[in-house]
């Protein structure tokens, strides 16, 4: 295509389309309560209160019965080969994080 600037640009144009009566117009609440998830009754979205509830709670737990320090022996690396293969794989992972290099 030429580079002329003084050639008026066409601009593409959406095909007309059939209005949806189910899309959600601007300050219509008929709509929105439908497509979130609700627990007792209440919309929950995100942050939701119930899923940190949940989570706190079942941490409790496993603190509670469980052999953290078990678990922690348990975790640590079998050899020195596997010890570098974690640690390249924290290095590649740290590489894509925006916090840590």
């Amino acid at each position: 295509m030429p580079n002329d600037k003084s050639a008026p640009r066409s601009l593409q144009q959406q095909p007309q389309r059939d209005s949806d009566p189910q899309q959600q117009r601007a300050g219509d609440t008929d709509f929105q309560s439908r497509g979130q998830a609700q627990q007792g009754g209440q919309v929950e979205g995100e942050g939701s209160y119930s899923a940190s509830r949940d989570y706190q709670k079942n941490i409790k737990g496993y603190l509670d019965k469980a052999d953290v320090q078990a678990d922690a022996e348990a975790a640590k690396p079998r050899s020195e080969s596997e010890a570098r293969e974690l640690e390249q794989a924290e290095r590649e992972g740290k590489s894509h994080s925006k916090g840590e290099h």
